[in-house]
């Protein structure tokens, strides 16, 4: 299996190269040109499920969103058959991203992080696609590794670390693959860091599992086989890391984790007030997919936690869970509804912020 590994390494406290100023493309601003505490930042993430964007203003050490917009377009749709992305994921990503350049110029943002993930890092015609966007648009996708895709990751999910803990064991799974990364944190140094002790990205997520073993009817059997094509990509980097997790817990952050939060506390609809940061126990986690794996196609897309577009991607979801669970058997797990956009918000904004005088 083509999977991307890594020990050891640091989370960057000043972050990676931003974004363009004010507009959709264009360098970076020096520091001096830009007033960091009235700038407006926005974060796009073109994942291989989802169009996200995050716009939001300096709030202390954090931000405060202004502006927000998330659509299920379905970029990697077929991707795993075909090796290319087709003509309608193209045209249900354009449309999505014309309503995200038009909230970014609305707003006026002057600092600027415009994503992709691996649908474009895997589909032959991804240059073409790009290219299109930045024609059409005026959008310049930048492709992220596996390795920036987890550090991002990261940083956006840091802020829900159990601050006495000793880590965390974070996932997330997405559209096209999913990644584990295992955090350590300096317990006495309540300001310290958390760093990166390792991590690894498998081409698989729920758009390509479901793909491969059905999503609309799945029965014990094909659910079983989900498992075990997951449980084989982590079994190299769990042979590492499933030892001494002792003061550890899950860290997960995706539309499964949140539509599993969102079963297990059985709500008539979504409500992230309700969803991020949310802790779980094992068992919770066991009976939520339990009730998930015992609903009907026409009953997950009922639900209003999981609705049409998402109904026949949540059990390959559940299956990626449920081989991390295997692999890293922690008691908790703690859900994030945030990630990579976020990731992205922070980085640019300890970029741009003056340096502290001791």
């Amino acid at each position: 299996m083509d999977d991307a590994r890594l020990r050891g390494g640091s989370l960057p406290r000043e972050g990676l190269q931003p974004g363009g100023p004010a507009g959709v493309n264009g360098r970076a601003p020096d520091n001096h040109e830009l007033n960091v505490s009235s700038a407006v930042y926005a974060a796009l993430d073109l994942g291989t499920n989802n169009c996200r964007l995050l716009v939001a203003k300096p709030e202390g050490d954090s931000f405060h969103v202004i502006d927000s917009f998330s659509r299920i377009i379905r970029l990697g749709e077929g991707i795993s058959t075909t090796g290319r992305i087709s003509d309608a994921a193209i045209n249900r990503a354009m449309g999505a991203l014309r309503i995200c350049r038009d909230k970014i110029r609305y707003r006026n943002a002057t600092r600027l992080r415009l994503i992709a993930t691996e649908a474009c890092r895997a589909a032959a015609n991804a240059d073409d696609f790009r290219g299109r966007v930045e024609r059409e648009l005026g959008i310049t996708l930048e492709v992220i590794g596996r390795e920036t895709e987890a550090t991002l990751a990261v940083i956006g999910c840091s802020p829900l670390l159990d601050p006495t803990a000793r880590g965390a064991m974070l996932f997330d799974i997405g559209g096209g693959s999913t990644e584990l990364v295992r955090i350590s944190r300096d317990v006495t140094d309540p300001d310290a860091a958390p760093k990166i002790e390792g991590w690894i990205s498998l081409p698989l997520g729920v758009v390509t599992l479901a793909e491969r073993f059905g999503g609309k009817d799945v029965t014990a059997e094909s659910y079983a086989a989900m498992v075990a094509a997951v449980a084989e990509g982590i079994a190299p980097f769990a042979k590492d890391y499933d030892t001494d997790l002792a003061g550890m817990h899950l860290l997960g952050t995706s539309g499964t984790v949140t539509t599993v939060a969102g079963v297990y506390l059985d709500l008539v609809r979504y409500d992230r007030r309700r969803i991020d940061g949310i802790w779980m126990e094992n068992d919770d986690v066991t009976s939520a997919i339990a009730r998930l794996l015992g609903m009907s196609y026409q009953q997950r897309a009922d639900n209003a936690c999981i609705g049409v577009e998402r109904a026949d991607l949540v059990l390959a979801g559940c299956a990626i869970l449920d081989a991390i669970r295997n692999a890293f058997p922690l008691p908790r797990l703690r859900v994030a509804d945030r990630g990579l956009r976020e990731g992205m918000l922070i980085e640019m904004m300890r970029q741009d912020r003056p340096a502290r005088v001791s």
